[in-house]
């Protein structure tokens, strides 16, 4: 009967829609199996993204005006900032002052040009390892004060233990500067004066040795701290535009 027949049509198309979505679903598998395809597809993809530019594009006009304003106000805020690390140059080097006498005395300390008085050697760590790790060398070491005086001046190595010993500055030091380093006896820094462009030195004063004759190696580093023009945003503090020696 027709009602018969209508069910076997309806059936027979639905079997057919099923066996072209199975196809459908095994090609679109072959295609994005296929590196070219995919590279294609990306590359279409990436041409049809927006980029933060196009993207404001997209605004009214009136909202693109603010977004210029909040720009120019930006760059105002940079240019404050760079006259903010100038004040703070300004204000190491007024405490770099004030640090020096206190350098000067470590110097004397660690090459044995002056023995601290006991008021200035007096100290309490509040590390009870140290104080137990020191208990220990005291009484397991005898010492000779007349030979410790006549053999050792100052504090031995001391700035290669602190290169050796510092994360940051390890990872600078090699194997062939290591000998040289026992002979460095102090390191100073020296900011530009009041006026100049922006700039510090250090100093790596050294005793007598057979690597060079220079008693102090100089290495100067001269700095910007102003945003640039052609991208201001960038701008993310001083930086370090050359250097000498």
């Amino acid at each position: 009967n027709s009602f018969s027949k209508t069910e076997d049509t309806a059936s027979d198309s639905l079997e057919a829609a099923k066996n072209a979505t199975n196809k459908k679903e095994k090609l679109a598998d072959q295609v994005m199996q296929n590196p070219q395809v995919l590279a294609s597809l990306q590359e279409r993809l990436d041409n049809t993204s927006l980029t933060p530019s196009s993207y404001i594009e997209t605004f009214p006009k009136a909202v693109i005006r603010r977004i210029d304003a909040l720009k120019k106000l930006q760059v105002k805020c940079a240019h404050i900032e760079a006259k903010f690390y100038e004040e703070v140059h300004d204000l190491e080097r007024k405490y770099a002052a004030l640090y020096q006498p206190l350098f000067d005395k470590r110097r004397e300390f660690i090459n044995g040009e002056a023995e601290p008085t006991d008021a200035e050697s007096e100290w309490h760590s509040e590390n009870e390892d140290e104080e137990k790790l020191a208990g220990d060398l005291k009484n397991a070491v005898v010492i000779d004060e007349k030979a410790e005086e006549t053999n050792v001046k100052g504090i031995p190595d001391f700035w290669f233990t602190i290169f050796r010993n510092v994360d940051m500055l390890s990872e600078l030091v090699q194997e062939y500067d290591e000998p040289i380093l026992k002979h460095l006896q102090d390191i100073k820094v020296k900011f530009s004066e009041p006026g100049q462009p922006m700039s510090f030195s250090l100093e790596f004063h050294f005793g007598p040795n057979d690597y060079f004759s220079n008693s102090v190696l100089t290495k100067t580093y001269k700095m910007k701290s102003e945003p640039d023009k052609t991208d201001p945003f960038s701008f993310e503090g001083p930086e370090i535009v050359d250097c000498e020696g």
